[in-house]
Formats: structure tokens, C-alpha cells, sequence
């Protein structure tokens, strides 16, 4: 007599041990060990893992959005390539991976059998998780082209300079005035060839690293703040964010290492201190503005 109703039922639970077979087959769980307290551990397990598949895609996701942006915004406003296709392979098949497969163990959320149920239909990305990821993108695309474009106005080159760089053999004979405050000396292919161009990539290509890094630790937790759900309670997305960082390390400084063709290979040079205060400086505000936004979704949730 159980069967109509566990048919009609959102989720049909039927006992392992006490049930008949015909309420089992038509229940959609069964209570293996007939106690009912096992459905609130499933619950909080499934939630988990949705949780967790929830935060690896958007991870990924936000990262090629950022991408995306800071390739277009490169090519609209004429400057050149901040990242080349060997430091996109780079980024998504080395620096993406580890961290985004140390996202599927993150711990449950502190108040996770609190939330509410969502509803069934509800995308793994929604509207709002869309909209979040594609401004944190934006910022990223920026961050990419705004340290690239910063070395070159720190050697005097305008923007306007930048943007015509395909021209410069044209417009710049003799070098122009903002090259010449550089140094004097600084021709087309001193900026846009060989190491003058692999320097500003290096330093872009390093800041994208270092972002996807921080957004990887933000992720530990899509809506909590990462002061509340903190990476250290995860210690496979420690080692996942390390891994890479220590990868790009050791390429980035592979002529120091005894092995100069490599960063040769991926378009990378040797970076100085203030190289890296420059990458951090850029690169570290991502995690104020994914705070920013994880806050106004939660102020937003609770409004609901």
C-alpha cells in the first residue's frame, strides 16, 4: 500500500531491513539500515558534493572568463599580445588543473545544513554566479593587460604610442620623444621583439598565475568569506595551489636552474623583486573584489 505514495513522493524512502519488495522497488532511497537519522548524513554529503562540483566549474569558468577579457581588451584597444598561445596552454593545461581538482575535497560549509533547499530545476551556475565570475573575469582581464601596459608607460611609451606599435617602424623614425625619455636608445624591436617583449608577457602571464592561485583559495567556499571557511581547511588545495606556483617558479628561473631553453621554450624570462612587487600589487585585489561579491550574494540571499 506504500508504493502509490512513494511514487508520488518528491523522494521516495523505503527500509532496507523492515520494508517489503515491492515499496522498494518503487522508492527512489532506500534506508539500508532502517534508521532514519542516515538521511540527514546523505543530505549533508550530497549538498557537499554539489558544493564542491559547483565551486571546480566555476572556478574554471571565472579563470577562462579572465582569459577571455584580457585577450579582447588587447586586441581592441591595439596594444600587443599580453599572453601568447604557449602561455594560454600554459595556464590551462599546468596552472588550472591541480587547484581545480583540490576544489572537488573541500570541506561542507560551516552552515551548510542550514541553507535552504534549492529548487530542483535551479542551474549549477546561476544567474547570479554568472554575472559574479564574469566581473572577478573582468578585473583579471584588466589586472593581465594593466601590468603588461605599465611596463611599457614605466619606459615612457604613451598609449597611444602602445597602440600603434604595429606601425612603429613608420611612425617612429626617428624614436619618438616617450621612447626617448626611456633611455634614448629604445627602437621597435628593443620594445617588441626578444626579451623587451618576453618581459612585460612574463609579468602578465605571472599575474594571471598568481590571480587563478588567489581565486582557487577564495574558492574553497562560493558564498562563505574566506576568513570564514579558510583554505587551510583543505590541505589538497594547499598542495594543488603550491604545486603550479612552484612549476612556474622554476620555469620562470630555469636559466638559474641550468636549464635556460626551457623558459626560452614557454616565452619566459627571470623576474626582479620589484618584478614581483609589480605582479603582486596587481594580482592580490582579486581576493577584495571576490569578497565584495560573495558578501553582496549573501546580503542578497537573505533578502530573499
Amino acid at each position: 500500500t506504500d508504493a502509490p505514495a512513494l511514487q508520488q513522493a518528491a523522494i521516495g524512502i523505503a527500509m532496507g531491513v523492515t520494508g517489503t519488495e515491492v515499496s522498494k522497488e518503487a522508492a527512489d532511497m532506500i534506508l539500508a539500515d532502517d534508521n532514519f537519522s542516515t538521511i540527514v548524513s546523505a543530505v549533508e554529503e550530497g549538498r557537499c558534493i554539489y558544493a564542491n562540483m559547483q565551486a571546480f566549474i566555476c572556478f574554471l569558468i571565472s579563470c577562462n572568463i579572465g582569459e577571455i577579457f584580457a585577450i579582447l581588451i588587447a586586441t581592441v584597444a591595439g596594444f600587443p599580445e599580453p599572453l601568447t598561445a604557449m602561455h594560454l596552454l600554459w595556464v590551462n593545461l599546468v596552472t588550472d588543473g591541480p587547484p581545480a581538482t583540490a576544489l572537488g575535497f573541500n570541506p561542507p560549509a560551516p552552515d551548510l545544513m542550514t541553507q535552504r533547499p534549492r529548487p530542483s530545476d535551479e542551474p549549477i551556475m546561476t544567474r547570479w554566479l554568472l554575472t559574479r565570475y564574469c566581473l572577478t573575469g573582468l578585473y583579471v582581464g584588466l589586472a593581465t593587460v594593466g601590468v603588461f601596459v605599465g611596463h611599457y608607460m614605466s619606459l615612457g611609451v604613451s598609449l597611444s604610442d602602445l597602440a600603434s606599435w604595429s606601425k612603429c617602424g613608420e611612425l617612429w623614425q626617428p624614436p619618438s620623444a616617450a621612447v626617448n625619455a626611456a633611455g634614448g636608445a629604445l627602437m621597435c624591436e628593443d620594445l617588441f621583439q626578444g626579451a623587451g617583449r618576453a618581459l612585460p608577457q612574463t609579468l602578465s602571464l605571472t599575474a594571471l598565475v598568481c590571480m587563478e592561485m588567489f581565486k582557487a583559495l577564495s574558492a574553497v567556499s562560493v558564498d562563505s568569506s574566506l576568513f570564514q571557511v579558510g583554505p587551510q581547511k583543505n590541505p589538497w588545495l594547499l598542495l594543488g595551489v603550491a604545486l603550479p606556483l612552484l612549476l612556474h617558479v622554476a620555469v620562470v628561473y630555469s636559466p638559474a636552474l641550468g636549464v635556460p631553453g626551457l623558459g626560452e621554450a614557454f616565452g619566459m624570462v627571470p623576474l626582479s623583486y620589484e618584478d614581483w612587487c609589480t605582479v603582486l600589487k596587481w594580482s592580490a585585489p582579486i581576493l577584495v573584489v571576490d569578497e565584495v561579491l560573495k558578501l553582496v550574494g549573501r546580503v542578497v540571499n537573505r533578502k530573499r
